[in-house]
């Protein structure tokens, strides 16, 4: 929302992320890699903080109706099963390979998506991404709410008994 007092051309320029004042965050999920090394990767914020559990990063665009980062995935590294309750979670692919397996209500479903595939996972679907390719896999992570509630872990994960 432009604030009283402030121009256009400042409004505007406040909702632009640019490349160069960026940073991969490699310990937004440094809690996960303590659990299993395999869990490790990087989050860069564009708009909003995300479903990471960073409550704040004043570098982003403020998020009004969703999220928006990019994601670094190591080769052989995975994105742990999780849910969200309140939110659509969509994946684009922008390099690499990733295995997306989504879980619910006992069924299970995987596909194999690459450079400029796109998942869209509903709100109450289990997920995780694994990178099976050779090379690090970067995807683009929209979460469809500007404060999305923290993700949840399946109860026999080592990652639900985690307190953030």
């Amino acid at each position: 929302m432009q604030r009283p007092g402030q121009s256009f051309a400042e409004w505007m320029e406040s909702r632009v992320a640019r490349r160069a004042t960026r940073r991969y965050d490699w310990d937004a999920l440094a809690f996960q890699t303590q659990v299993d090394p395999r869990y490790r990767r990087a989050q860069m914020r564009y708009v909003g903080t995300g479903g990471t559990g960073v409550a704040k990063d004043g570098n982003t665009v403020p998020a009004a109706h969703f999220t928006f980062s990019t994601m670094v995935i190591p080769a052989g590294h995975i994105g742990p099963s999780h849910i969200h309750y309140d939110v659509e979670e969509i994946f684009f692919v922008m390099r690499g390979t990733m295995k997306v397996i989504c879980e619910k209500d006992g069924q299970r479903w995987e596909a194999v998506i690459g450079e400029r595939d796109l998942i869209s996972v509903p709100p109450g679907v289990y997920r995780e991404e694994h990178n099976i390719g050779e090379e690090d896999a970067l995807m683009c992570v929209m979460l469809g709410s500007p404060k999305p509630i923290t993700p949840t872990y399946p109860p026999d994960s080592p990652l639900s008994k985690i307190k953030r």
